[in-house]
């Protein structure tokens, strides 16, 4: 008798374990719910919400209903609230007076009537497992990893900027301008041109012991002093004359008149480039996720520009010339006003009056300036050549070449002395190659290049700033989703509490049937 008892004693204790998914088939199935418990559920929700409407302004009830879906537990605890309440009152049958106590009464009698509490709450515990704590865990993971583009982007626009206002900087120093009034700066060295061209003149004489070693030279190779009085004309003719007009050039004579063509510029429109962004409007879509295409780097380098057809404009980078076929090309574009370089004929020419290409320094002048810069490339490769067959010798300080032993002492020299000329040299050649250089040419020939110019150099100094406006739009959506992701958080922390509170309640109900035999609702509800 002792052993049945200790028997049913022990089985008392045995734990009830339902998964939480299987939980409402389990309970359909053991008959403590009926399988049609949901078409109940929409009589129970109307007397809610006509019951809600004619509720006490109770600080306890409000809490209780604020914000959260009313179940049957809810329920319970309203008319656990009212009892204690004027509402709680009962007549001498026995019966409660209050309509508002008779509502949550048969509320409570039809969701326990064939078990529809259970199978509701049942169905509510495996939704929000399911899908509404995964699906506000899911948001709020997406806010966070928005957050985290926004920073790398922030990041990436903050770089792009300063490398786009460094790369501004850079082409305005290579200019020798300072890029807040483009067209202006531009102008005025413009203007400084003749200046630039006398100095680079004036630095020719340097050049006069390189001259005259090349010449002695070839004079001794050659046998001949034929030869050292034809090479290098040009660079002669401005050591001796300087950078005179192409006219005297021509002529040997200096012109009584010089009708240079006027150099103008339109400054009218010209506006200071930092203030002239800060007034654009980008216009971007709200849209800021998608990846910016920034497209390809912004060439600068001109070195050689070449149009062959409908209208050409070339420079080129050893020769830097300049020369125009027609006066508009195939897209519309007028290049009348450009500077034509071909050579006049003399017949044309009035007797000492300097116009046209005739007019301009014999450095300004593409054609003589070319003759010029072959010059100095002939003299560089020279010397070169002479730097690289001394390094060559035994002795690197004096030429030791047999072929030259028993030359004069002119071309006998020392390889430190051919290193200074060979630099000097390549330091005007480079004066006249420079980017600054060719820009300041090109505007020089074709005054409506600066607008050109001017616009390449503030597409640079625009994208910067719309770097920056791209920042801040970056900032603002990382707060926007900060701000969402504190709304969330509280959410998701009442729905598990809501969830856990409903799974101790169902353990509690389903235990109570089993004389309090201990039950655990198993799955993925004790890990949210």
């Amino acid at each position: 008798m002792a052993s049945s008892q200790n028997q049913t004693s022990a089985a008392e204790n045995i734990p009830i374990d339902i998964h939480f998914n299987k939980l409402l088939d389990w309970l359909i199935n053991r008959r403590h719910c009926d399988k049609e418990w949901h078409t109940c559920m929409v009589i129970i929700r109307k007397k809610i919400n006509q019951a809600i409407q004619d509720m006490p302004a109770l600080e306890e009830i409000t809490q209780l209903l604020e914000g959260t879906y009313v179940n049957y537990f809810h329920c319970v605890k309203i008319v656990a609230i009212l009892k204690d309440s004027e509402s709680g009152k009962k007549n001498m049958f026995g019966q409660y007076s209050s309509q508002k106590m008779k509502d949550w009464v048969e509320i409570i009698r039809l969701y326990e009537k064939d078990g529809v509490y259970l199978g509701e709450t049942a169905q509510m515990i495996a939704r929000n497992v399911n899908y509404e704590v995964p699906a506000l865990k899911k948001q709020i993971a997406k806010c966070q990893q928005v957050q985290k583009e926004c920073d790398k982007k922030e990041t990436d626009y903050i770089t792009k900027a300063a490398e786009l206002r460094k790369k501004y900087n850079s082409r305005c120093k290579e200019m020798g301008i300072e890029g807040n009034k483009i067209k202006s700066e531009l102008s005025a060295l413009v203007k400084d041109l003749p200046v630039t061209f006398n100095k680079i003149a004036d630095s020719t004489k340097d050049l006069q012991e390189a001259v005259k070693f090349y010449g002695d030279f070839i004079s001794f190779v050659m046998n001949s002093q034929k030869h050292q009085e034809t090479c290098l004309p040009m660079l002669r003719y401005i050591q001796e004359r300087g950078d005179t007009t192409t006219y005297e050039w021509r002529t040997g004579t200096k012109p009584e008149k010089v009708e240079e063509k006027a150099f103008l510029i339109n400054l009218e429109d010209e506006q200071d480039q930092t203030e002239a962004v800060e007034n654009i409007d980008w216009d971007i879509g709200a849209d800021m996720e998608a990846d910016i295409d920034f497209g390809d780097d912004i060439n600068f380098d001109i070195s050689e520009i070449t149009v062959e057809q409908g209208g050409t404009e070339t420079e080129n980078q050893d020769q830097n010339t300049v020369s125009v076929e027609q006066d508009s090309d195939s897209n519309g574009i007028d290049w009348s006003d450009t500077v034509l370089v071909e050579h006049p004929n003399k017949d044309e020419s009035e007797v000492g009056v300097a116009k046209g290409p005739d007019a301009l320094s014999v450095l300004d002048n593409p054609t003589t300036r070319t003759q010029f810069m072959d010059d100095l490339m002939e003299l560089e490769a020279f010397l070169t050549q002479r730097i690289c067959e001394m390094e060559g010798s035994s002795d690197s300080d004096i030429v030791s070449t047999s072929q030259f032993q028993n030359g004069p002492s002119s071309v006998q020299v020392e390889q430190s002395k051919v290193i200074t000329m060979a630099s000097k040299v390549k330091d005007i050649f480079d004066q006249l190659t420079s980017v600054k250089m060719h820009h300041l040419l090109l505007i020089r020939n074709s005054p409506r290049y600066v607008e050109r110019l001017k616009d390449s150099l503030k597409q640079t100094l625009s994208l910067a700033d719309k770097m920056v406006f791209y920042e801040k739009e970056m900032i603002v959506k990382k707060k926007e989703v900060l701000e969402e992701q504190r709304q969330l958080e509280p959410k998701l922390d009442v729905i598990i509490q809501k969830t856990k509170e409903m799974q101790r309640q169902m353990e509690g109900e389903i235990s109570s049937k089993y004389k309090n035999r201990p039950v655990n609702i198993m799955g993925e509800i004790n890990m949210i």
